[in-house]
């Protein structure tokens, strides 16, 4: 820790890790973005060489800012992380098996660090920033290399009792359908995330005698954001993977409504940059399935903060309580 600095102004470090990149923020207590960078996660070279590369990252982009700012505090939200225990557990999209995240980052900053579930961070950063800040009850889902939720109840981030609520990417929407990586079949993860939209490529070029270009394209070059570009420019099978991905994510989220009764579902991540394409077939599809007493009552809405800063502003946020809980236990 810094002492004795009274000439600088403090600022927190936000992290986003996802299965595919990771985004990094250095933020003032005013909110304004500092420094962003991002790097590939790698998530197969191990934990240690993540930690060790993210240290390295954190560290070069502090020492450009260090004459005017201290380092107060860092935030990182992860898939499976849990907050109560500061660990990320068996998150299906890292493959890191348990890890006491804590721990690791106290080998190399002496100042708080908090954890929490990515999915949880961005419904923070929508709740503090975003399109929710005037919402009590809401749900944010991040659709990237997976799917996950964070779910805002009377004003309150639901963390369930052992602080891993809101796996919503895992409920099983088709029996017997694709394997998850999670280790069962059918989740909602795996037809509606970025991995999804690829499987859902390859099932339409299968079944359908349709011409494509999307047939020139092999599953491993194949990305989400290439399928959106086609589906622009009216290729038959993206935009059939399309409206088949916003059927299955439309008939879960009336289904989810009748849980939660929200104000408003917030999409966040690569695959809600598909605006349109995503978001028409979601709303009519969601609409037609909803109970009557709650039709028309629920607003489908894309991420309010730009270039899909939700979760890094959210673990800033718990990054900021974590240094005030930090001062008081002193």
């Amino acid at each position: 820790m810094i002492d004795n600095i009274t000439d600088k102004k403090e600022i927190v470090v936000g992290v986003d890790i996802g299965g595919t990149n990771t985004v990094i923020g250095i933020v003032d207590l005013s909110n304004n973005i500092l420094l962003e960078n991002s790097f590939k996660t790698y998530p197969e070279k191990g934990v240690d060489n993540f930690f060790e590369r993210l240290t390295i990252i954190i560290k070069e982009a502090y020492n450009k800012l260090e004459d005017k700012y201290v380092l107060t505090s860092i935030g990182l939200a992860a898939p499976g992380a849990n907050y109560i225990k500061g660990t990320i557990e068996s998150s299906v999209n890292l493959k890191w098996g348990n890890v006491n995240i804590s721990k690791m980052m106290k080998k190399y900053f002496d100042i708080p660090v908090a954890i929490l579930n990515d999915a949880d961070a961005a419904a923070v950063g929508e709740y503090s920033l975003g399109v929710a800040q005037k919402m009590k009850n809401f749900i944010v889902l991040t659709l990237g290399t997976g799917l996950g939720s964070g779910i805002f109840v009377d004003g309150h981030l639901m963390n369930g009792e052992n602080g891993l609520a809101g796996e919503l990417g895992h409920i099983i929407i088709e029996q017997e359908g694709r394997e998850c990586t999670c280790g069962r079949n059918g989740c909602l993860e795996t037809y509606v995330s970025a991995a999804g939209i690829k499987r859902s490529v390859s099932y339409f070029l299968s079944v359908l005698n349709l011409e494509s270009e999307l047939k020139n394209i092999s599953f491993n070059e194949l990305t989400s954001k290439k399928v959106s570009e086609l589906a622009l420019n009216k290729d038959p099978v993206a935009l059939k993977v399309f409206n088949y991905t916003g059927e299955i994510l439309g008939k879960a989220l009336a289904n989810i409504v009748t849980i939660f009764n929200p104000e408003a579902i917030i999409l966040f991540g690569g695959l809600a940059d598909a605006d349109e394409l995503l978001l028409n077939p979601t709303t009519f599809y969601f609409e037609k399935n909803l109970l009557n007493f709650y039709k028309g009552k629920v607003r489908i809405l894309k991420s309010g903060l730009q270039n899909g800063k939700a979760a890094v502003y959210g673990a800033c946020e718990f990054a900021k309580e974590s240094m005030v809980k930090n001062m008081i236990n002193v």
